[in-house]
C-alpha cells in the first residue's frame, strides 16, 4: 500500500445499509454515500478499488464484512466502539458522524479505535455449535420453571430432579386438570432435551477430533468437554498472549480501577470480552469450591479467601479462582503438560 495515496474508510454498519466516509492521508473529505449491506453491495464498492485502509465497528456484520474486505486487499481494522466515548457518548450521534470519526481516528492512530481480532471462520462455525446448545438449555430452564410454576400455583407439587429427567419424572405427577395445558410442553422439552444430547455428541467428537489440546484442560475436575472447548475457540490462538496473567484481564475477570491521585478503589469486575465463557468459567469455579471439587491448591487457595467476610467474600472467592483457572487453562495449553493439583513449583508458579 502507497502510503502517500493512502484513503481511509470509516464504515459505520447498519443492518440493511451502511455509511462510508472517505479522506486522503491530509484528512481532507473524498466521499461519502450509504451502501447496501450485503456481500453484492461491497464488492460493488470495493471490490476493484486499489487498496484503502477501512474501519468498522464491532457487530453482527463485523465478522463477515471484515473478512469480504480483506478478501479484496484491503486493511481492515475492526473497532470496538465501546471504548470511544467520542462515538457512543456524542451528543450528535449520526450514521454520518460515527462513519467520519471511525476514518479520523484510523488516520491518526489505529490503537485509538481499541482494536480487536476477529475469530476465523471455523472456529466461529464450531463455537455457533456451543451458543446453540446454551439457547436450548436456557429455554429448556424457562420451561421447567414454567411448568413448575403452574403446578404449584394449584396446590400440587412435582418431584425434584435434573431438568435432563424433568419430563419423563414430571408427566405422572402433572394434576389431570392441568395436563391438556402442560403436556405439549413437557413434550417441548423432552424434544430439546434430545437435541440438547445430540449438541453434547458432537461437542465431544470436536474436542477429540479437532480440538485434542482440549484433552489437557480437562484434567482439571470440574472443567468438562464444554468449557475447554469454549476456551479454545473463544481465545483460538493461544500465543496471542504474551502471558497467561493477561487472560484474566482479557475475559473481564479483574477488577475496575478508577485511580486518581492517591485515591485507587477497585470495584466490580469490568465483565468485558466473552460473557458466555466467563459464565463458564465461574461455573467451573463454583465447582471447584463446592462439596464434590478435588482437593487441589486452587481449591485450598479460594477456599482461604472465602474463610472471612461472609457471602460476599464467597462471591469474590469464585470470582478469583475463575480469573486463576482461565490463567492456569492457558498454561495447560500453551505448555502441553500434565496438570498436577499439589504439584509443588509448579502449580505454585502458575497460581502465583
Amino acid at each position: 500500500m502507497n502510503k502517500h495515496n493512502t484513503k481511509y474508510v470509516g464504515i459505520d454498519l447498519g443492518d440493511k445499509a451502511s455509511m462510508i466516509h472517505v479522506i486522503d492521508e491530509d484528512g481532507e473529505f473524498v466521499e461519502e454515500k450509504r451502501i447496501p449491506t450485503t456481500a453484492a453491495g461491497l464488492k460493488r464498492e470495493f471490490g476493484q478499488r486499489e487498496p484503502l485502509r477501512i474501519a468498522i465497528e464491532v457487530g453482527f456484520h463485523s465478522r463477515w464484512v471484515s473478512r469480504l474486505l480483506r478478501s479484496y486487499g484491503h486493511e481492515v481494522v475492526v473497532a470496538d466502539a465501546r471504548k470511544l466515548r467520542l462515538i457512543y457518548q456524542n451528543p450528535r450521534k449520526s450514521d454520518r458522524m460515527d462513519a467520519e470519526y471511525l476514518a479520523r481516528l484510523l488516520r491518526l492512530d489505529t490503537s485509538l479505535l481499541s482494536p480487536i481480532l476477529h475469530r476465523g471462520e471455523k472456529a466461529q462455525q464450531h463455537l455457533a455449535i456451543l451458543r446453540s446448545r446454551d439457547s436450548l438449555v436456557q429455554a429448556r430452564t424457562k420451561l421447567v420453571n414454567h411448568v413448575r410454576g403452574m403446578v404449584k400455583s394449584f396446590g400440587f407439587r412435582l418431584p425434584s430432579c435434573s431438568t435432563r429427567c424433568f419430563a419423563r419424572k414430571a408427566r405422572p405427577a402433572l394434576p389431570e386438570s392441568l395436563r391438556p395445558a402442560l403436556e405439549p410442553i413437557l413434550d417441548s422439552i423432552q424434544e430439546i432435551s434430545e437435541h440438547i444430547k445430540s449438541y453434547d455428541r458432537e461437542i465431544e467428537r470436536l474436542c477429540q477430533q479437532e480440538y485434542p489440546e482440549t484433552a489437557n484442560m480437562r484434567q482439571i475436575k470440574g472443567v468438562g468437554a464444554l468449557t475447554a472447548l469454549a476456551y479454545v475457540l473463544t481465545l483460538e490462538d493461544a500465543r496471542r498472549f504474551r502471558k497467561s496473567r493477561e487472560v484474566g484481564p482479557y475475559l473481564g475477570l479483574i477488577p475496575r480501577r478508577n485511580q486518581s491521585g492517591d485515591a485507587d478503589p477497585q470495584g466490580r469486575i469490568t465483565k468485558t470480552g466473552d460473557k458466555y465463557l466467563r459464565r463458564l468459567l465461574v461455573g467451573c469455579a463454583q465447582y471447584i469450591l463446592g462439596p464434590f471439587g478435588e482437593e487441589s491448591h486452587l481449591r485450598t487457595w479460594g477456599l482461604r479467601m472465602s474463610e472471612n467476610g461472609g457471602e460476599r467474600a464467597k462471591k469474590r472467592a469464585v470470582v478469583a479462582v475463575a480469573r486463576k483457572l482461565a490463567v492456569l487453562l492457558h498454561k495447560l495449553w500453551i505448555s502441553r503438560e500434565d496438570y498436577h493439583p499439589f504439584y509443588p513449583d509448579k502449580a505454585k508458579a502458575i497460581l502465583a
